[in-house]
């Protein structure tokens, strides 16, 4: 796909809210019918992420159609993140503020054009966080994504499972630069 796409940076919920909904609903849309995915469970967890410290979102436009989105929020060491990681992971990473990037997700369309690495790199371009961390399920697209996020420089620190409706997933980190 041809196209120009304009990031823009929000560091409040209410301008982006629909949009990052909108987004959601189309990137998992083959997953909301199951409970986690749920674009009600994740508008839950939009809000409740966006009045953590540090929370920031990228939005990626179109011609101002939004396509594509990644959010994130700082978390320290006594953040539940990390209590649900097993086995625990090193102190290295646990014993200081980190970025954890919660969502991420491109519309069909625009995958594959490099949307995804852009709004993830201009997430992380003013954090003063050491390292970056994440989740993914390891089983997503047949395990593509998690071998997309190791070409991004991250690595597996062990798995979590969020909630009880959440699937098993891999924690992975990286440094921030």
């Amino acid at each position: 796909m041809t196209s120009t796409i304009e990031l823009r940076t929000f560091h409040s919920l209410e301008p982006a809210r629909q949009h990052l909904l909108d987004v959601y609903a189309d990137v998992r849309a083959d997953l909301v019918h199951l409970p986690n995915y749920a674009v009600t469970t994740f508008a839950e967890r939009l809000d409740r992420h966006s009045k953590e410290p540090g929370w920031v979102a990228i939005l990626a436009y179109d011609q101002d159609e939004p396509v594509g989105y990644a959010y994130a929020n700082t978390v320290d060491s006594e953040d539940r993140w990390w209590k649900r990681v097993t086995p625990a992971p090193p102190a290295e990473y646990t014993h200081r503020n980190v970025v954890a990037l919660k969502e991420i997700g491109v519309r069909v369309p625009w995958r594959g054009t490099g949307a995804a690495r852009r709004i993830h790199d201009t997430l992380l371009a003013d954090r003063n966080e050491p390292y970056v961390t994440l989740m993914v399920n390891p089983l997503a697209g047949d395990g593509k994504v998690q071998r997309l996020y190791e070409t991004w420089g991250y690595k597996g620190i062990g798995q979590s499972q969020p909630s009880p409706d959440s699937p098993v997933l891999k924690a992975m980190i990286r440094a921030v630069r």
